[in-house]
């Protein structure tokens, strides 16, 4: 018999802990072991039986999640799925969470629609599945850079207009673990990067914090992707959350489009429709890179990247976090290249040198 994943929820609100509890036992893999209202029950909890996995909340009494966080990854390092109602600039607070440690990042579940209950239950329990499976990794660093302080963040260099036909544009997908491998990646390259548009998996209301800190921190302009957004040398468009994101063309320009829909793959934002939209629009004059992820969103949308022209790259499984969405696109025969974290930069950059 197949051992069921046993995750402890710990939340200051019995309302959330008995909604998750439900939305969990639902699912046959997964068994709820223990609640607990705050840290300190949870850590009492844990001296009987360890949890496979953690949902925790942020704003609780006595000792806030983010703390609790902190010790249990210096004394026992659990996957924790931080659940979280945080919006605005506030979820910078749950952010954080993710440079700490943490898995993955959800939206706490309130009463609404019927379709919206659905896919909250989706999102949770496949959240939990892939923080099961996960692997703990020491978090990559880089050196501190200040690249908005410079003169050429005011005054930039000239940048190639987008009339070019054989402008290069980038898209990336991931999931668990996609955060700090996007961080990784972005802060290496330089201002004058191809134009990127980014899906990482994640909740309404924490891309927008994600883009601005990810901006903060990298030579690249990064923000959170609105309607019609031009694809620029420079900049990076992130996917907001619960919207997909389309990559289009209208003469030389390439620019993006948010629309709503269903969920694909199991998500929305889906990065098989960024793919394929890549795939129709950009054709050869596209690298699509498929990162850390549960799942197989991403793979079919690869493999058409590849058969319209596209260079395709696949992270590696030893620098995964979750090798599933990259193994599938694999084992479709979706990937140009299968590289390691560190070296995909560098691969991307070289690639829209060509012409």
């Amino acid at each position: 018999m197949k051992k069921k994943i046993r995750v402890l929820v710990v939340d200051d609100s019995a309302l959330v802990r008995q909604t998750i509890s439900g939305i969990l036992a639902s699912d046959p893999d997964i068994e709820v072991m223990a609640t607990a209202g705050d840290p300190f029950e949870a850590a009492r909890k844990m001296r009987d039986e360890v949890p496979d996995v953690i949902t925790l909340d942020v704003e609780m009494p006595r000792m806030d999640g983010i703390t609790f966080l902190q010790k249990l990854m210096a004394q026992h390092p659990i996957p924790v799925v931080i659940c979280s109602s945080l919006a605005g600039e506030q979820s910078a607070t749950a952010l954080k969470a993710l440079e700490y440690g943490a898995v993955e990042i959800i939206q706490k579940p309130v009463v609404g629609t019927k379709k919206f209950l659905e896919e909250s239950k989706i999102q949770i329990c496949d959240s939990v599945r892939s923080a099961a499976v996960s692997r703990m990794k020491k978090v990559l660093t880089l050196k501190q850079i200040e690249p908005k302080l410079s003169a050429d963040a005011v005054l930039p260099g000239p940048i190639r207009a987008m009339l070019e036909t054989t402008e290069k544009i980038v898209v990336l997908g991931a999931s668990t673990g996609g955060t700090e491998a996007l961080r990784f990646f972005l802060q290496q390259l330089p201002m004058d990067a191809p134009g990127m548009v980014i899906v990482q998996h994640m909740p309404e209301n924490f891309t927008r914090a994600f883009a601005n800190r990810l901006n903060q921190i990298c030579r690249v302009a990064i923000k959170e992707a609105e309607n019609n957004d031009s694809v620029l040398r420079g900049q990076v468009l992130i996917a907001p959350g619960n919207d997909h994101l389309l990559v289009k063309r209208s003469g030389a320009r390439y620019y993006v489009e948010v629309k709503t829909g269903p969920l694909v793959s199991r998500h929305r934002p889906s990065v098989d429709v960024l793919f394929r939209s890549a795939a129709r629009y950009a054709g050869k004059n596209a690298v699509g890179v498929i990162m850390t992820g549960m799942g197989d969103d991403g793979a079919k949308g690869m493999l058409e990247m590849k058969q319209a022209g596209a260079f395709t790259i696949a992270q590696d499984e030893a620098s995964c976090v979750v090798f599933g969405m990259p193994n599938e696109a694999i084992k479709l025969g979706g990937a140009d290249r299968v590289i390691s974290l560190e070296q995909i930069a560098g691969t991307v950059l070289a690639e829209c040198k060509k012409r």
